[in-house]
């Protein structure tokens, strides 16, 4: 297919899949349960996080594991019991279970008594410019995790490969962190996909008027994701002669997000509407 034709038609499917009605059957409907900036931070990563298996599935644990929290996500992080913490156990999704529940609890807990959002988490101190650096009263805790003023921070040489590693890092950095938690939260380090990271960060950063990605994120150039690299997106993108890369790792999802941003250099991930569309619900 040439460059023309192939344009045109992920141009068709984007706007095809794009849609209010694509929510419903995804675990983006998780967070679009809410209104508040932090609880659709913290439902939309737990839905990213736990996407894994069928959607259906995927919908109903969320909501499981919501309703343990009162449906109130960002209060329970800030404001939980002991007593509330032994209501989430017994959670269990595939391999993530209790444990890694209560430390992403913990986590939460840590860096929202810092920071008004989970976006400064993805930030790496290197990447701000100094001239715009706000000032802190407690200078021993880190930049990534201090309450900076979303969309007044300037950042430079932002790269999602840069914030997915420093993510990982800065996620473990509470002492005493599960080792089997360690599996949940992939970087381009362990030559990931990252596809759930990448998913989130669509979820948050992207903004149009379509309704279905938030775009809440004000710092994180839409142009700086990656595609989320599933096995429905890859499936079809190599159908489409748009990866050449053999394996499926991180390599790989910058490749396909690279061919992207031919078509939309501002905008590359939009894309993934139309190749998760083709291959989930077309079977292309």
């Amino acid at each position: 297919m040439h460059f023309t034709d192939l344009k045109d038609f992920l141009d068709a499917k984007v706007a095809q899949y794009n849609q209010p009605g694509f929510i419903t059957n995804d675990p983006i409907c998780i967070p679009h349960q809410y209104t508040l900036k932090q609880d659709i931070e913290i439902a939309a990563f737990f839905a990213a996080i736990l996407a894994w298996g069928q959607r259906k599935t995927i919908i109903n644990k969320c909501n499981e594991l919501f309703l343990r929290m009162n449906n109130q996500p960002y209060q329970f992080m800030l404001n939980h019991s002991d007593n509330d913490l032994k209501g989430l156990l017994g959670f269990k999704h595939r391999t993530f279970n209790d444990t890694d529940l209560l430390y992403f609890v913990s986590f939460f807990n840590y860096h929202y008594s810092r920071s008004n959002s989970l976006e400064t988490a993805f930030l790496p101190p290197q990447t701000f410019n100094a001239a715009y650096l706000p000032e802190f009263d407690e200078p021993d805790i880190e930049l990534s995790s201090s309450a900076c003023m979303l969309g007044e921070v300037k950042v430079e040489g932002f790269t999602a490969e840069k914030a997915l590693n420093h993510f990982r890092s800065y996620f473990f950095g509470l002492p005493d962190f599960p080792r089997r938690t360690i599996k949940h939260i992939s970087s381009p380090l362990q030559k990931s996909t990252c596809k759930r990271l990448n998913m989130f960060l669509r979820w948050m950063v992207r903004k149009d008027d379509c309704g279905v990605d938030f775009g809440v994120w004000n710092t994180i150039p839409m142009s700086a994701l990656v595609c989320p690299c599933d096995v429905h997106v890859d499936r079809v993108a190599r159908k489409l002669k748009m990866i050449n890369r053999k394996q499926t790792d991180w390599l790989t999802a910058v490749e396909l997000t690279d061919k992207l941003k031919a078509f939309d250099p501002n905008d590359p991930v939009k894309y993934d509407f139309a190749l998760f569309g083709l291959g989930i619900e077309e079977k292309f």
